[in-house]
């Protein structure tokens, strides 16, 4: 195999494991210049394989689509487990926004199997589909871009949309939480987005199963502490469990069977 196509899986083998890699750290990885690695990005973003940003590099739309259908087949049985707890503590007649991603899809499934008279604000297509079989919910979709990979709605129009309203709860997930309780995604749009729904939700309950504790990404959207509960599938770590319980948030498994 050519160096350079050797070069170019690497590449994308780490962008893939990180979700970012600035070019310096893939040169020092590779022990190439950083112009070669600036070379390969962009022959790489040409491919639709990677997206260049802030001198750096994350997943493009190629590598995204098949990261995000990993995900909605990744941990079900967790993501239905998170659900269920956070359905049974989301009372009848309530006001909700519910974000993007895969656990809120699951949340979605549990709220309409157990829940009647609910008004849903939503940026995720596929909750507002699911949530509209209900003839007693009303669900609203909030404007803005709707991005192909995953569903989700983002933008200033959006963070806009949801600043309209004050809600009840606020029902999120995200991409990674690091040790010191830091909240991490990947979209700088949908991360403000999500910032949105905290500042106008009375509660804010956040659901993310044991893979996303220090799980890395770009961008900070908050602390962990912000959050009246966390809804996990295990118990967190020690550390974890002292920054929640100092904060009076309260942390939910589900029950050993």
């Amino acid at each position: 195999m050519k160096p350079r196509i050797q070069r170019h899986e690497k590449i994308i083998e780490l962008v893939r494991a990180q979700h970012y890699m600035s070019i310096d750290q893939l040169a020092k990885e590779l022990d190439v210049t950083p112009q070669t690695i600036r070379r390969d990005i962009n022959l790489l973003s040409e491919q639709n394989m990677l997206r260049r940003y802030h001198g750096g590099a994350t997943l493009g739309d190629v590598l995204e689509s098949e990261l995000q259908q990993g995900k909605r087949n990744s941990h079900q049985e967790e993501k239905n487990a998170i659900a269920q707890l956070i359905a049974e503590q989301i009372p009848d007649n309530a006001s909700l926004f519910v974000s993007i991603g895969t656990t809120m899809e699951a949340v979605a499934a549990a709220l309409i199997k157990q829940r009647r008279n609910l008004r849903i604000i939503t940026n995720n297509i596929y909750v507002a589909s699911m949530a509209s079989s209900r003839s007693d919910y009303t669900v609203i979709i909030t404007s803005g871009v709707v991005r192909p990979i995953d569903g989700g709605v983002t933008g200033v129009a959006t963070v806009d949309f949801i600043n309209q309203f004050k809600v009840d709860y606020a029902v999120m997930s995200t991409h990674g939480v690091e040790e010191d309780g830091s909240l991490l995604d990947y979209d700088y749009k949908e991360v403000s987005v999500m910032q949105a729904m905290m500042n106008n939700a009375r509660v804010k309950f956040l659901g993310v199963d044991h893979t996303k504790f220090n799980s890395n990404a770009l961008v900070r959207l908050g602390s962990i502490t912000e959050f009246n509960k966390v809804f996990t599938d295990r118990a967190p770590a020690d550390n974890m469990r002292k920054i929640l319980d100092s904060a009076g948030v309260e942390w939910l498994t589900p029950p050993t069977p």
